[in-house]
């Protein structure tokens, strides 16, 4: 069975699925807030645990909510490495040439590495257990005070949660464009630069095209739907947030705090 594509939203009715949107994004900006401060293991440690937690919680499959962080495991070795060999100690194992690889350099790549894996598993969990119209009404929600300065914060928030939407289908669209140039003999794998850089421009001009297609569909499709930007549109009345929600944003407030006191 194949996997569904990284980040698109899975109906559900667990508990995270439950929470408000507005709530889930505020949970997880603060929730960025404790990853960014973390520096230690155990803290690392903690964090790692709450979003397993949140992964059950939210009934999703660890894979499919891994499935954004994992395919990047190349990235994350080149960026330990460079961390590794480059950043400037004082107390290196050795120096040849450009390379200066020290204790510190390997920490250094470690928070690097750990605080965008758990940036992206977290971020990853809001647009699976978020539906698409709930996440763009509670952008519209936070970003409601730039009204006074003129801003249209309908079409920003609009923007933005299509933007959203449309990553893991571009995922999907470069995965089916790579295995059909695979097909027709290009070589990603080869160890010759040219012939790598021959496979990738191949790759890159049919994403483009594609992307364009989808987005001139979509605004297509929007237009014979009657959508217009210069008419003023009637304000949603949002239900106010429950307890749950409140609750759960003061728990990441709380973790968040303790993580920045503690640094």
């Amino acid at each position: 069975m194949n996997r569904l594509p990284a980040g698109l939203y899975q109906p559900g009715d667990s508990r995270l699925h439950r929470l408000d949107a507005l709530s889930k994004i505020l949970c997880l900006i603060i929730l960025l807030i404790a990853v960014v401060n973390t520096t230690t293991i155990p803290g690392y440690a903690v964090l790692a645990l709450l979003t397993g937690f949140l992964i059950r919680l939210s009934g999703i499959r660890p894979p499919d909510a891994l499935h954004s962080a994992t395919r990047l495991g190349w990235f994350f070795l080149i960026i330990l490495l460079m961390n590794l060999c480059f950043y400037e100690p004082e107390h290196p194992w050795f120096s040849w040439w450009i390379f200066r690889p020290s204790t510190e350099g390997l920490m250094q790549g470690v928070n690097v590495v750990a605080r965008v894996f758990l940036l992206l598993v977290l971020s990853n969990l809001l647009t699976i257990t978020t539906a698409p119209l709930a996440m763009t009404e509670a952008m519209e929600r936070i970003l409601t005070p730039l009204r006074i300065l003129g801003v249209p914060t309908d079409l920003v928030a609009m923007i933005l949660s299509i933007a959203i939407q449309f990553i893991p289908t571009l995922l999907e669209e470069t995965d089916n464009i790579r295995k059909a140039q695979t097909a027709r003999g290009a070589r990603f794998d080869s160890r010759k630069l040219t012939e790598k850089a021959n496979a990738v421009l191949s790759l890159v001009i049919p994403i483009f095209l594609a992307a364009f297609k989808r987005a001139d569909e979509l605004s297509l499709a929007m237009e014979a739907r009657g959508y217009r930007t210069d008419v003023k549109r009637s304000r949603k009345k949002y239900a106010p947030l429950q307890s749950r929600d409140w609750l759960s944003m003061g728990l990441c407030t709380a973790l968040a705090v303790a993580y920045v006191v503690l640094k």
